[in-house]
């Protein structure tokens, strides 16, 4: 069904996909502290999204049919998804997870630098401004130590970024097919992928094992499975740019419940990055308030 875009409810749903990957981080780690393999979450909970949304269309009766000009647009989309897990995932097993973090999101800059060609956006002082300062909270946030890094790593992580950046704008050009229709030909591509990596790695582990943390596993998938669709539907609703400062919140949530949760300490120099990454989300939304005043509505897919 075609309805009229509206900013204000893109930027609250990236906001809130935003915040459940967040929470997705820290309940994964508890996942993994009782056992439950990571790879086979990837891969189940992959599986189970194509079983949600194969579900609800038959009761709905929505059909998944893509829109024809919007197809290979749909292949990037799916591609790039894919590719974000992969490298981000790997790159772990040869840098620390907090130098990955902060190499991962340059992809607001990269998405930033990118737009005035991929989608005419003026690059102003403030805009620039911005990302620069929601980049620099993520760092001090995230708080990395670099030494002795292994480029294989950093060459990861920083694909895992342009494949993000791919990913966003592949999405915001997407708004003639709806979003189940999306979620299942994105992760019709994923599943594949996840399971042969998880093959090849000796972790394909059967579905009773992630019973050893059932809580923590469920809310794993299911901040995935909300996070994912609200970060569709954000897409289709504001730019690239706008959204990829939005998720510059996920490091902040996931800092936040850590300590909350795990009683992981919270430094003050974590806290002032995590004000700065505030300020810049709240000048974008700002900005992207003004810059939007005036347009119309776009129709789009729900």
């Amino acid at each position: 069904m075609n309805r009229t875009s509206s900013p204000v409810d893109g930027l609250l749903f990236a906001l809130v996909s935003a915040s459940l990957y967040g929470f997705n981080i820290v309940y994964a780690r508890m996942a993994s502290f009782a056992g439950a393999n990571g790879s086979a979450i990837v891969v189940y909970r992959v599986f189970l999204m194509l079983v949600l949304v194969g579900i609800v269309a038959a009761v709905t009766r929505t059909s998944l049919r893509a829109a024809r000009v919007e197809r290979g647009t749909l292949l990037l989309l799916g591609v790039s998804t894919a590719f974000v897990g992969i490298c981000y995932l790997s790159s772990v097993a040869f840098i620390p997870v907090t130098v990955a973090a902060v190499v991962f999101y340059t992809f607001p800059s990269l998405i930033v630098l990118a737009s005035p060609f991929v989608e005419g956006t003026r690059l102003t002082p403030a805009l620039l401004g911005v990302v620069a300062t929601a980049t620099l909270g993520v760092a001090l946030v995230v708080g990395p130590a670099f030494g002795d890094l292994d480029w294989r790593g950093l060459a990861l992580a920083f694909g895992a970024s342009i494949a993000t950046a791919i990913q966003f704008f592949a999405a915001a050009r997407c708004r003639k097919t709806g979003v189940m229709a999306k979620t299942f030909w994105i992760h019709l591509i994923v599943l594949p992928t996840a399971t042969l990596i998880s093959l090849a790695a000796g972790q394909l582990a059967p579905p009773s094992a992630l019973a050893i943390a059932p809580f923590a596993v469920a809310m794993t998938i299911g901040g995935y499975v909300f996070g994912f669709v609200l970060q569709l539907l954000a897409l289709g609703r504001i730019t690239a740019v706008a959204a990829g400062i939005i998720y510059c919140t996920e490091p902040v949530v996931a800092a936040v419940a850590s300590a909350v949760i795990l009683n992981e300490t919270l430094v003050p120099l974590q806290i002032a990055g995590g004000a700065l990454v505030l300020a810049a989300i709240v000048a974008n939304v700002l900005l992207e308030q003004r810059r939007l005043k005036d347009a119309p509505l776009v129709p789009i897919a729900d």
